[in-house]
Order: structure tokens, then C-alpha cells, then sequence
């Protein structure tokens, strides 16, 4: 009766730290998941912002206008206008979207069982949020 006993306790042993080990492997896996998820929201980021950039340049060579005067006499005068314009930040919407999305994925990531699907409901919840928030404070600085 007593090896049975000790058999029993050595087979719960083993088993309790199998399962640690699975949870520890799950969690890095999660981890590592979020972590992807994250650096495809920079790497979304850093393009919006070349892109932002780009538009921003196209402007400014557009609101370059050359004025030709006087075309009839022999001395023609060319007058250049170069606006500089300054960047505009990013709204208070805009903001709250991010921080709300990127809050919102590690909270959803670190509270639900299934993180990437955590990550992704609380990212979609936490933007939704954020931007909400960000358009009162827009519309209170509007007024």
C-alpha cells in the first residue's frame, strides 16, 4: 500500500512540472506573438510617417509658382514665391488611436487566456477608446 502511495506521489510530481513547463513555453510564445504584433504597428508607423513626408514635399513644390510679368517688353522679370509651411502634428485623435490601440493590445495580451486574440480585441477596443477620447479634446480646443 505504501508503494502504491509513493507511486502516486511521484506520478503528481512529475505531471505538476510538466505543466509548468507548458505554461512557461506558452507564455514565451505569447510573448514572442505580441512582440511581432508590436513591431508590425511600428513598421505601419514608420510608413505612414515616410509617406506623410512625401505628401508633405509634393505640397510644398506645388505652392511653388513661378510669375512671368510683363512678357511684351524686353526686360522680363521672373518672380519665385517659396512658401515654407510648418508640419503639422498629429491630432489629438490620431494620438489617442495609437496609444489607446497599443495600451489597450498589451493589456488584452497580458489579461485573456488566449493572448493574440487578447491583443487583438483589446488593441481594436483601446483605439476605438483613444481616438474617441482625442475628439473631445480636439473639440475642446476648437472652441
Amino acid at each position: 500500500m505504501k508503494a502504491l502511495y509513493f507511486i502516486l506521489v511521484a506520478i503528481l510530481i512529475v505531471s505538476c512540472q510538466n505543466q509548468g513547463k507548458m505554461e512557461i513555453e506558452k507564455a514565451k510564445v505569447a510573448t514572442v506573438d505580441s512582440m511581432k504584433v508590436e513591431m508590425e504597428k511600428a513598421r505601419v508607423i514608420d510608413s505612414m510617417k515616410q509617406e506623410m513626408v512625401k505628401i508633405e514635399a509634393a505640397r510644398i513644390e506645388t505652392q511653388k509658382e513661378v510669375v512671368v510679368v510683363n512678357k511684351q517688353s524686353p526686360s522680363t522679370t521672373t518672380t519665385t514665391t517659396n512658401t515654407t509651411t510648418q508640419r503639422k502634428g498629429w491630432s489629438s485623435t490620431a494620438k489617442g488611436a495609437v496609444i489607446g490601440a497599443g495600451v489597450g493590445a498589451a493589456t488584452g495580451a497580458i489579461i485573456s487566456k488566449k493572448k493574440v486574440q487578447g491583443a487583438i480585441i483589446g488593441g481594436v477596443a483601446g483605439a476605438g477608446i483613444g481616438a474617441g477620447t482625442g475628439a473631445i479634446i480636439d473639440g475642446s480646443k476648437k472652441n
